[in-house]
């Protein structure tokens, strides 16, 4: 019957006319199956293609995850979701609770010390939540009819993209416009003998289903103080080796009390060293061999686990950009884009991490997402604004700021007069967590002196800091800060009062209400 069928169509001229208008069309006509293509499926990626799906715009999103060199992998949802934000906030808690079961006594709790910890539970945990993350991102692209493949994508021209899953079929999408949201990877210190065979990173940690045990974090980065401050805070013998300064991009005042807090609260610190080789023992435990260049000494110990927080890596070797003429910071590898996140390429556009001069953060990378395809589909004109942007570093005791540091305002092409205010509360029942917390305020000496920059060390720094950005970038001024009244008692209510400046020399510390 079927061949019947078949002989009736081949033989039927309204078919083959339609057939071959059809084909036609496809071979000449130049149009691409979809509006919208975002390769890389992490926040900005799916952020982009779920705005633009809404405008009913035909799109499809191409993510495939390359497993760590410690054969680490995980599912749709970028960094953010799988090995970043979510799973280290998620443990930063954790930490956190042991901290306060320890603190418990002093308030009257009846609770055995030493507390105990054990990883599995907490790692089987946070590794179910982030599935149902991933499963979670993938019934959103399908309500939306966001089409999804998981392959790992590369171009064959500036329209064309080659998908290769991972037993090999191989894919062809066309698309009008092309979003490239591949994110980052950590660096590895690949000239450090036994660094790849023997170490990890944080595409690792939060996958682990064993205890890291005593632990050697290597870089001053807020990976790396994050990811000891929790290991520290479960219970776990953690130290950080560092060449340099810490946080660098952060104000340096603020850094190196939030390192000096760590020291106090059980981290070791390796400072102005750095690692030459790893090497395993017959006992399976990593011997590390560095150098500590104050004192020119050569120096070893033993750990279970070696983690390297040294840097991140645009994710751009597989995209063939080379072939298509999209360009990249010879230096960084990151893509070069302009104000409305185009490459050099029209039609082709970047977003989040991979892109040179951006934040590399989760929100920055969402609402730039999002405002592309309102521009592309929506016929919007508004551009992604990265001034004052907050962030928080999720350190044991945290630290929350927006705007300018004291060097960024220092080093400006006006040269800025500053007032710089902080404010610090000592022991509060306990004599060993001295640092409560640490404002500072960074703002115009002249005329309405107005905030450049806010920085906050203290519980819950991201919650505090997310209400004063709003006012930051409305162009908060001191004196409307001195006018607002604070909710008392509260750390936040400090910088309501915060009038000493720090060129003056006087105590800044709060000891009283």
């Amino acid at each position: 019957m079927y061949s019947l069928i078949f002989t009736f169509l081949c033989t039927s001229p309204i078919f083959l006319a339609c057939f071959f208008c059809l084909l036609f069309h496809v071979l000449f006509t130049g149009k691409n199956e979809y509006d919208l293509l975002v390769i890389g499926g992490g926040s900005g990626g799916l952020a982009c293609a779920k705005e633009a799906a809404q405008f009913g715009r035909k799109v499809a999103v191409l993510d495939y995850v390359e497993p760590s060199p410690q054969g680490t992998k995980w599912g749709l949802g970028g960094t953010c979701v799988n090995v970043g934000c979510i799973p280290k906030k998620l443990m930063h808690q954790a930490a956190l609770l042991g901290s306060a079961l320890k603190d418990a006594q002093h308030y009257g709790w009846n609770i055995a010390q030493p507390v105990h910890h054990t990883w599995s539970l907490m790692a089987q945990a946070v590794q179910n939540y982030v599935k149902s993350l991933n499963w979670g991102h993938r019934v959103q692209l399908q309500d939306k009819k966001v089409k999804y493949f998981n392959m790992k994508g590369s171009f064959s021209d500036p329209y064309t993209i080659r998908g290769l899953t991972k037993a090999g079929k191989e894919t062809v999408v066309t698309a009008e416009n092309i979003v490239i949201a591949t994110g980052g990877r950590p660096k590895y210190p690949t000239h450090i003998a036994g660094a790849l065979e023997y170490g990890i990173t944080s595409d690792d940690l939060f996958w682990l289903k064993k205890s890291p045990g005593k632990t050697l974090v290597v870089g001053a980065s807020y990976v790396s103080l994050e990811c000891a401050g929790f290991l520290t805070g479960i219970g776990l013998d953690t130290t950080v080796m560092m060449r340099s300064i810490p946080l660098r991009g952060f104000d340096q005042q603020m850094a190196s009390l939030v390192t000096e807090h760590m020291e106090s609260y059980g981290t070791k610190f390796l400072k102005r060293c750095f690692p030459t080789k790893v090497e395993k023992l017959e006992s399976n435990r990593l011997q590390v061999t560095w150098k500590n260049t104050d004192l020119g000494t050569e120096e070893t110990d033993s750990f279970d686990t070696v983690m390297w927080a040294v840097g991140r890596a645009p994710d751009t070797e597989a995209l063939n950009l080379e072939a298509v003429g999209v360009k990249t910071n010879s230096e960084t590898g990151k893509i070069v884009v302009d104000a409305s996140e185009a490459t050099s390429v029209p039609h082709i556009y970047a977003i989040g991490d991979i892109t040179e001069g951006r934040p590399e953060l989760t929100p920055t990378a969402i609402a730039a997402g999002k405002l592309l395809a309102q521009r592309l589909f929506g016929q919007s004109s508004e551009l992604m604004d990265y001034d004052n942007v907050p962030t928080t570093v999720f350190t044991p005791l945290e630290y929350g700021c927006v705007g300018l540091s004291e060097e960024m305002a220092d080093l400006g092409a006006l040269q800025f007069h500053l007032i710089q205010l902080h404010a610090l509360s000592l022991n509060v029942l306990r004599k060993d967590l001295y640092v409560m917390y640490c404002f500072q305020v960074v703002c115009l000496r002249e005329r309405e002196q107005r905030i450049l920059g806010l920085h906050f060390i203290g519980p819950n720094a991201g919650e505090v800091i997310q209400g004063f950005a709003l006012g930051i970038k409305c162009g908060a001024t001191y004196p409307q800060l001195m006018k607002t009244i604070g909710i008392h008692p509260t750390c936040a209510e400090e910088i309501t009062k915060l009038h000493i400046t720090k060129r003056s020399g006087l105590d800044a510390t709060v000891t009283g209400c």
